[in-house]
């Protein structure tokens, strides 16, 4: 029996899958300062149904060994599944362009540690 949907980030993956069917999604945990969020790590997971909940991958997520305040996610196309090869290809491409511009979390799916969203705002000059 599937969990009931309890944060912002179930019912993301539940209306994705609904929408997508199984896909390959892209995440980068970010560690979250007064001015700044950082990229920490990222990786690669092939979403197939749609039974997976915040607690699931909040313990997925620990396993990366790095504290982090937050994570986005990204489908990783447009195609549903993507192969693991160009899975990891686009998540280089996507780390390397998020170092260099933060803004593009706003095109991803942002997510406090409690599986909230976020929305990511430019800090105002003082």
């Amino acid at each position: 029996m599937t969990a009931p949907a309890e944060t912002d980030f179930d019912d993301w993956i539940i209306a994705t899958h609904r929408e997508a069917g199984d896909f390959t999604v892209l995440f980068v945990l970010m560690r979250i300062t007064d001015t700044t969020v950082e990229p920490l790590r990222s990786a690669w997971l092939h979403v197939v149904g749609d039974e997976t909940r915040w607690p699931e991958m909040a313990g997925l997520l620990s396993g990366a060994g790095v504290a982090w305040d937050a994570a986005v996610f990204f489908r990783a196309g447009r195609e549903g599944l993507v192969p693991d090869a160009e899975a990891r290809a686009r998540l280089q491409s996507l780390t390397r362009k998020l170092h260099e511009d933060r803004s593009l979390i706003r095109e991803g799916e942002f997510f406090n540690a409690e599986g909230l969203r976020l929305r990511l705002e430019e800090a105002k000059p003082h």
